[in-house]
């Protein structure tokens, strides 16, 4: 599957952080897992700290799939409003996948200011979630409420509020406190790097080529003539994992397109300076929607102008089109910041019915589990996944995984 176009900005900036090699013998492992792209390298590396053996294997380069193309904008926002999920899913399920999301945001927090000792980029920050239209201030209303009553921290902002903060006119806008950013290939090498030094094995450039299921675990057959057999098998590889789905309807597949300023021209002590209020995430209600993020080297990233198919041709053919779509956007709403575009690119993303992700198992692929998070919170899915992933190779039984499944 072609996942991206060529030139992601966060593969620009780091070059090839590490190289792994192809597989090279064969192997008997606790747990394989199939992408070493972020979601792969959470679960690895939470398996790990457990104490459980583990093997990576990704048909590309680690982390050079959708996750070097990711925005990676860390939010506890679904991107089902909270007072819409409850009628979905019901009201304690959706406050429970809130909270889930909140939490991982401050565990990923942990995990790269405390735990790592490479600088992934990580940066707490708020999260603007604005009204595109008039019409939208009601839903932004019943979504206070809910968020409220749930304990978030959010705070409410009306049109002066938002031109004062944020430099453009929206007619109402939600602040939620909690929210951050991180650059997503520097955390999944980061991750990589700590589950080598727990003693994991990462083999990339090696395509799986067959999944055969035992009454004991699961052999993995490749391109590269060894094998890896394990105890259980965790399904990582994104929207790639679709095509072992019965149902593959119950993912749909998406182009979204992104672009990156150069760097803005600043004032003395140019990095205290401020785009807008915090220089928090920007997002808003239409659907779909475009979004707006910073970075330490003061550029800003733009994204949004999805379009609802997935065809890599006609998705990178669009990208000059889309390009000028998100600088227009751009201009019309902060006309006085002079955006040069520096890079662009296009990704693959799917989403759910509902906004959450699946992490579960199938009758027919026994000792094999999915982490299948997308979405704008696939990050903080991912780190969902992984506690839940390891609570389950553990014998540990995990209550949120109720929330998950393909059946819900």
């Amino acid at each position: 599957m072609d996942l991206r176009s060529q030139y992601p900005y966060w593969l620009l900036k780091n070059g090839l952080v590490h190289t792994y090699p192809a597989l090279d013998e064969n192997i008997d492992t606790e747990v394989a897992i199939i992408g070493a792209g972020i979601t792969g390298a959470l679960i690895g590396y939470h398996l790990c700290k457990a104490g459980v053996a583990v093997v990576f294997v990704d048909r590309r380069h680690a982390g050079m799939g959708s996750t070097c193309a990711s925005t990676a904008l860390l939010q506890y926002e679904i991107d089902t409003p909270l007072h819409l999920l409850a009628g979905m899913i019901g009201e304690k399920n959706a406050a429970r996948s809130y909270e889930l999301c909140a939490e991982s945001v401050l565990k990923l927090q942990a995990i790269c200011q405390d735990e790592l000792p490479e600088d992934v980029a990580f940066a707490r920050k708020k999260s603007l979630f604005h009204a595109s239209v008039r019409k939208d201030v009601a839903l932004l209303e019943k979504e206070y409420a809910a968020r409220k009553n749930l304990g978030m921290d959010i705070e409410w902002l009306d049109k002066p509020d938002i031109q004062a903060g944020f430099g453009f006119s929206a007619p109402a806008a939600l602040l939620s406190g909690l929210a951050a950013q991180v650059d997503a290939y520097q955390l999944t090498q980061a991750l990589l790097q700590a589950c080598l030094r727990m003693g994991a094995k990462v083999f990339d450039t090696t395509t799986v080529t067959e999944i055969v299921h035992t009454r004991r675990g699961v052999a993995l057959q490749t391109d590269r003539r060894f094998g890896i057999k394990a105890r259980r098998l965790v399904m990582a590889s994104g929207y790639e994992s679709r095509d072992h789905l019965p149902d593959k309807s119950i993912i749909g597949l998406n182009s979204t397109f992104a672009i990156i300023s150069k760097p803005m021209p600043g004032k003395e002590n140019a990095e205290n300076a401020e785009f807008w209020q915090g220089d928090a995430l920007v997002w808003e209600t239409a659907h779909p929607y475009l979004y707006m993020r910073t970075t330490a080297d003061r550029r800003i990233l733009i994204g949004g102008k999805d379009e609802p198919f997935y065809n890599p041709a006609r998705r990178d053919a669009l990208l000059h089109k889309k390009k000028r779509q998100l600088e227009a956007a751009f201009a019309k709403k902060l006309p006085h910041l002079p955006f040069i575009t520096d890079f662009y690119w296009a990704g693959t993303f799917a989403e759910t019915k509902d906004g959450l992700p699946y992490i579960s198992t199938l009758p027919q692929m026994p000792h094999t589990y999915f982490a299948l998070g997308f979405g704008g919170n696939g990050i903080t899915f991912s780190l969902i996944s992984a506690e839940i992933i390891r609570d389950n190779c553990l014998g540990k039984r995990n209550a949120d995984a109720k929330i998950f499944p393909f059946n819900r």
